[in-house]
């Protein structure tokens, strides 16, 4: 496979497809009311809630939440430079670790010409 984090995007939304079909319930209830619940404006608008995600999986280290939530963030209006602060905010909070999780942002980014 490719070291692509725009392959593996394509990849990833390949395989949630297939996980829709084989768990149609799970997914209605999770992508569904609980998603809408969270990702709307409300105190906080919904760019701050992309950028808190994203920052959230810097730290959890989720390949797939940092790639989604980067994809997501720019859809709702976050720049690249709003997108690397938040991965400041989770590099202050977990060290090199995150710093080096934070690396597919970068290069999610750069792949798409926005760094």
């Amino acid at each position: 496979m490719s070291d692509s984090n725009r392959e593996y995007e394509e990849l990833m939304w390949e395989t949630f497809k297939v996980s829709k079909q084989n768990m149609p319930e799970l997914h209605k209830a999770y992508y569904g009311e609980v998603k809408r619940a969270v990702y709307r404006d409300g105190h906080l608008d919904l760019k701050t809630k992309r950028l808190m995600s994203l920052a959230v999986g810097v730290q959890a280290g989720c390949k797939d939440c940092m790639i989604s939530q980067t994809s997501k963030a720019l859809d709702v209006g976050a720049t690249p430079g709003e997108i690397f602060e938040a991965c400041e905010v989770a590099i202050s909070m977990g060290g090199t670790l995150a710093w080096s999780k934070a690396l597919v942002v970068f290069k999610y980014l750069e792949e798409k010409g926005l760094a």
